[in-house]
């Protein structure tokens, strides 16, 4: 069954960089995968950054072994996934309580 998966490719569904602001931008990459990554629960292997003056200040992602979860500053705890669309809301939600008002 390895071999079957081995071969086929992932299908990119996302892939974008934008400037917010002169010190502040975002990168999104959302792909789906033939399986699922380890310790995740769905076929999705996705990382979205928002980097503030060249630091890295809020990520999710779902790395193999450690399962989906967020990265808030210096922080890191569990993301419950549920689908693309709440994984990129949940982002931009957490990305307008970070910036001052």
């Amino acid at each position: 069954m390895w071999g079957i998966y081995s071969n086929m490719k992932a299908e990119g569904l996302l892939r974008e960089r934008h400037q917010l602001r002169g010190d502040a931008f975002v990168e999104l990459r959302i792909r789906r995968v033939p399986g699922s990554v380890p310790a995740s629960l769905h076929e999705y292997k996705y990382s979205l950054a928002y980097g503030v003056g060249g630091e890295c200040v809020l990520r999710y992602d779902n790395e193999a072994g450690k399962g989906d979860h967020r990265h808030i500053g210096g922080r890191e705890s569990h993301y419950a996934f549920t689908s693309p669309d709440d994984l990129l809301r949940d982002f931009w939600q957490d990305i307008d309580q970070w910036q001052p008002e």
